[in-house]
């Protein structure tokens, strides 16, 4: 509920502060008063973008603040989620600084326009002429349904799924596609695959490789070698291992003269050891080198594999061949999981479809269930507003597709005299009709589901003082079970508030002001009589509007 609005520098307010309590509001004035002035505050309060010539003073800053009472409205989940502090009595402010900046406030918390909007839309239901042009489109019929249906929640799952299902499918998609294109690959990674397996593929192998390949290539030459040296080591009349033997033998005989010749003597020993470890090596060496073309041309093959794979795949070092040889592992064993991978995800997809459906058939259900009352109740207040032969013709058909709010699809048709042919209602209804149309939705509506604070702004507009009389009674008893405002023209709706504000202008200083004031009793004569025959007051005028009010 609104308790408290403050406009302070906003178009032709300078400041004005006014409070609210329950039941049905009427708000007065003659055209140019400022009335509109009134709902473009409190549009910016709600959310709306602002404009730097809505300040009336440019240097100094509009400030909006509105005052609500939200303990029914259910909205502790709303203000967790965007993490604001929740008070029964929140305020919300809106300012506007001459910069052209504006900042907006919830509880004193400083918070983004979405946020603002996405409250502002639970606490306040402004009806405008914009509003009646949508009783057009398809999805605010759905709205209006759903409401009545309490298909709210069920609604809320189903969006879930339905995004989900959206994302699951791409997933699908994706895998589908990369089956396909990994099949055009598949054989060629296969083989080149096959190829990488059948090159001894580790660090350091073509190293290895090289080596070995220059010691078969050259066995001959190394044989000759290891012979000659064989011989140096080993000859017996000059050979290394006799003359180092003999030496061993001479400075054993004195070591025993001193620490110097003791030390050479030692030295000489590790000579004469080492000397017959080579010897030994040597006689190892030289009986294990032979002749091997076959294997010389096995390491040469493996060679010329691994140099032939470096030039076909751009690499330097085996260590990217292998590096090679793993994605190409991983792309085949993709290729060839994939199926496994497809039927997992159509599986998964197949339990969300079902659910969907299994969703969409109870709020289709609740919707068929609901239309006959639905039907019922708008004639019937249309009949009481002056249109007895008004009928609707509202079918719910079910469709193959999933569409945002289910698997319906709405004919909301409607004929406002009889042997008139059923049409779209923004086709066949007349401004007038269009109006007392949103009024009757909205007082079914009101039946069924706590509504916001409903302000109507000139709902009454093109209807004749009897009909309008009906309207302003249909608003008071919505205003039983919440709280209704009216900005209106017509005395006979007026008449009908609880309480009555009137909007008007006043020159001060030269400068013209909009003010807001509630009347008493006195005054709303005085207002109804003005509304009903002018300026210059006729006893008969007092007469009525004190019949109206009475």
């Amino acid at each position: 509920m609104l308790e408290s609005l403050s406009i302070k520098n906003y178009a032709l307010i300078d400041h004005l502060n006014v409070s609210f309590t329950n039941g049905f509001t009427v708000i007065t004035g003659e055209t140019g008063a400022g009335k509109s002035i009134l709902l473009g505050g409190l549009a910016l309060v709600l959310g709306k973008r602002a404009d730097l010539s809505s300040l009336r003073d440019k240097e100094k800053k509009c400030v909006i603040e509105a005052g609500f009472s939200i303990a029914k409205y259910g909205l502790k989940s709303f203000f967790e989620e965007s993490d604001l502090d929740y008070e029964e009595n929140t305020i919300i402010r809106r300012e506007i600084l001459p910069s052209g900046k504006s900042r907006a406030f919830i509880n004193d918390s400083p918070v983004n326009l979405t946020v603002l909007s996405t409250l502002g839309d639970n606490l306040i239901d402004v009806h405008s002429q914009n509003q009646t042009l949508q009783l057009g489109d398809n999805a605010y019929q759905f709205k209006v349904i759903d409401g009545l249906a309490n298909n709210t929640d069920l609604l809320k799952i189903y969006a879930k799924k339905l995004q989900l299902f959206k994302k699951e499918t791409k997933v699908l998609e994706e895998l589908l596609h990369t089956k396909q294109e990994s099949i055009k690959e598949y054989d060629y990674n296969i083989f080149l695959l096959s190829e990488l397996q059948s090159a001894p593929l580790k660090e350091g192998i073509i190293e290895e490789l090289e080596e070995q390949y220059r010691q078969l290539n050259n066995v001959e030459n190394i044989m000759e070698q290891l012979s000659k040296a064989h011989q140096i080591i080993s000859d017996e009349q000059i050979g290394i291992q006799n003359l180092v033997t003999e030496l061993k033998q001479v400075m054993g005989r004195l070591a025993d003269y001193g620490t110097q010749f003791s030390t050479l003597n030692e030295r000489v020993q590790s000579v004469y050891i080492e000397m017959n470890d080579i010897f030994e090596e040597l006689e190892s060496l030289e009986g294990g080198v032979e002749v091997n073309p076959k294997l010389l041309e096995d390491v040469n093959a493996k060679l010329q594999l691994l140099y032939d794979l470096q030039k076909k795949h751009s690499v330097l070092e085996v260590s990217k061949l292998i590096e090679i040889k793993e994605q190409l592992l991983e792309k085949v064993d993709v290729t060839e999981n994939i199926d496994t991978a497809i039927k997992v995800k159509e599986l998964e997809l197949e339990g969300i479809e079902k659910s969907l459906n299994d969703l969409c058939l109870k709020i289709s259900k609740k919707r068929k269930a609901i239309i006959p009352e639905l039907k019922k109740q708008l004639e019937a207040i249309l009949g009481s507003l002056g249109m007895p032969s008004a009928v609707f013709k509202i079918e719910i058909n079910t469709t193959s597709n999933f569409l945002y709010n289910g698997k319906d699809e709405l004919v909301f048709q409607f004929s406002a005299n009889k042997g008139s042919a059923f049409g779209e209602l923004r086709k066949v209804a007349s401004g007038g009709e269009l109006s007392r149309i949103m009024l009757a939705i909205k007082a079914v509506l009101a039946k069924y589901e706590h509504l916001p604070t409903l302000m109507f702004d000139e709902i009454d507009t093109g209807v004749s003082g009897e009909i309008s009389n009906k309207m302003g009674e249909i608003m008071r008893k919505m205003s039983d079970t919440m709280q209704i405002f009216s900005i209106t023209h017509l005395p006979q709706v007026a008449s009908k508030g609880n309480h009555h504000f009137k909007v008007y202008k006043e020159d001060k200083n030269n400068v013209t002001h909009t003010q807001m004031k509630q009347l008493s009793i006195d005054e709303r004569v005085v207002e109804l009589a003005e509304m009903l025959g002018g300026k210059d007051l006729s006893d008969s005028a007092i007469a009525h509007a004190k019949q109206l009010l009475n």
